[in-house]
């Protein structure tokens, strides 16, 4: 039996046209602090390079880039959606939207949904529009199904493709998972060509490695990439920077891995051949407090072209450290944000707010302590409970969880009853980190003592959180009231 057998089947008048041409969809909407980075994810790209080599034509939309061309759309035979938690009701609207085009076109086209949030809940994507999910990482099942798809879907290839769920019928089929892809070097150089305004990128991603060896309660990357860190050679990575710095002049680059420096030795090794190879890029990338400990990885940094490093220090309240199994201490966090500071490398320090050891004196500390610190840049989420995490299951099984509006699953919105105090509590407090960090005075201070890299996040800042504030006045107000 075909694969979701009521919408497969052929009306009088349809056709069910050869595989040949593929559209990726990276959905976007709503405002935050990187709103100014215009920048796509990865798996796409990765995914279209993969898939044109097999003599598809592909084009890839990123609608932080540009909007959706359905008329693309409308002449694809497969539609695959990237979907993160807070942009789930987004790709749901665009999944109906490709039904519908099918519909008027009484053709088929296929929807594949993949992401963090769809591998957690793939039972929703396949009530949402999608005909197939695929789970955790897609290089290897994505090409896999494709090819099961040209040659003709029958029940029996499905099944044997790994990590793919899928309905036979009334049932939902959940086939078993595979390995994570252990040789990331196999992957192909993302191909930003397939983007639709892919001119209009200003930061250009990377990625060195995946997975991560810390599980903090509220982070799903274990799940998803999992514990063992997998690193590409740093000979490939110097070879996609050098077609970075060749197609895309004077853009910044940020690498996307979870933990740069989680292996120092391999972070020297990588550094060392970015440093022999004379590359002239700008770069940032995320990190552990822990580096502060390594001072030769920070030179080498500076003197490759690195500008800031984004470091999750998520609180300066030590019980909320605790918590969430930082492995880092108040004391530890200070030394480090010195350290770096002396190496001449600027700081974005990341905050969550809203732990069980909180309360509303503990985060206006943290707040003041950052300021305090004097952090470059600084951004202050509310706790999110994203599915597929301990934290989203110890908060639903307490009945803690009294919003399952995915779009409100991005860091600004509260949506669990915190521990001590209300969620329009937590809220407001969030809201006032945000004006007290970014206040007019420090972006006036940073102007006049030429830290205009500084002032441009204060005015992003500000003006991001006055957008919000403006589209989010209902969900304010139902906030006050519970």
């Amino acid at each position: 039996m075909p694969a979701h057998a009521e919408e497969v089947k052929v009306s009088k008048g349809e056709s069910m046209p050869e595989l040949k041409r593929v559209v990726l969809i990276e959905p976007h909407t709503g405002l935050h602090f990187f709103s100014y980075a215009r920048t796509p994810l990865l798996g796409l790209p990765i995914l279209g390079e993969i898939l044109r080599r097999t003599g598809l034509f592909v084009r890839i939309f990123c609608e932080k880039l540009t909007p959706v061309n359905w008329s693309e759309v409308a002449k694809a035979d497969l539609v695959g959606i990237s979907v993160l938690t807070n942009l789930a009701p987004r790709a749901y609207q665009i999944a109906a939207k490709v039904k519908e085009i099918a519909r008027e076109a009484r053709r088929r086209i296929w929807v594949v949904m993949g992401g963090p949030h769809v591998t957690f809940m793939p039972e929703e994507a396949l009530e949402h529009g999608a005909d197939f999910v695929v789970r955790h990482e897609g290089e290897t099942v994505f090409p896999m199904l494709v090819e099961c798809l040209r040659e003709g879907a029958e029940s029996r290839a499905l099944g044997e493709i790994p990590g793919l769920s899928y309905r036979e019928g009334e049932e939902v089929v959940h086939n078993p998972g595979r390995p994570l892809v252990k040789d990331l070097d196999s992957l192909p150089t993302p191909n930003f060509s397939l983007i639709e305004g892919a001119e209009r990128m200003n930061v250009i991603p990377v990625q060195t490695s995946r997975g991560c060896p810390h599980d903090c309660e509220f982070c799903s990357v274990v799940r998803m990439f999992g514990h063992t860190i997998r690193y590409r050679s740093p000979e490939g990575v110097v070879e996609e920077l050098k077609g970075i710095e060749r197609d895309f002049p004077r853009r910044h680059v940020f690498f996307v891995d979870d933990n740069f420096s989680a292996n120092p030795s391999r972070a020297l090794s990588l550094l060392e051949a970015m440093k022999r190879a004379g590359l002239r890029i700008k770069w940032s990338v995320q990190e552990r407090i822990s580096v502060a400990k390594r001072p030769e990885i920070l030179r080498l940094m500076r003197e490759t072209g690195c500008r800031r490093l984004y470091i999750g220090l998520e609180s300066l309240n030590p019980a909320a450290l605790l918590e969430w199994r930082k492995g880092q201490s108040p004391e530890e966090i200070t030394e480090g944000i010195h350290q770096i500071h002396r190496e001449g490398l600027a700081i974005h320090g990341m905050f969550v707010l809203g732990a069980d050891a909180d309360t509303p004196e503990s985060i206006t500390d943290t707040v003041c302590g950052a300021i305090r610190l004097k952090l470059d840049t600084a951004q202050f989420f509310v706790l999110v409970p994203p599915p597929g995490t301990r934290l989203f299951r110890r908060l639903a099984g307490e009945g803690r969880i009294f919003d399952r509006n995915w779009a409100h699953y991005d860091g600004h919105h509260v949506v669990f009853f915190p521990k001590n105090m209300s969620p329009w509590r937590l809220q407001a407090l969030a809201i006032w980190a945000y004006e007290r960090f970014y206040s007019v005075a420090r972006g006036i201070a940073w102007t006049a003592r030429l830290k205009f890299r500084n002032a441009f996040f204060a005015f992003i800042g500000r003006r991001v959180l006055r957008a919000w504030l403006k589209d989010n006045r209902a969900y304010l107000a139902k906030l006050r009231e519970l």
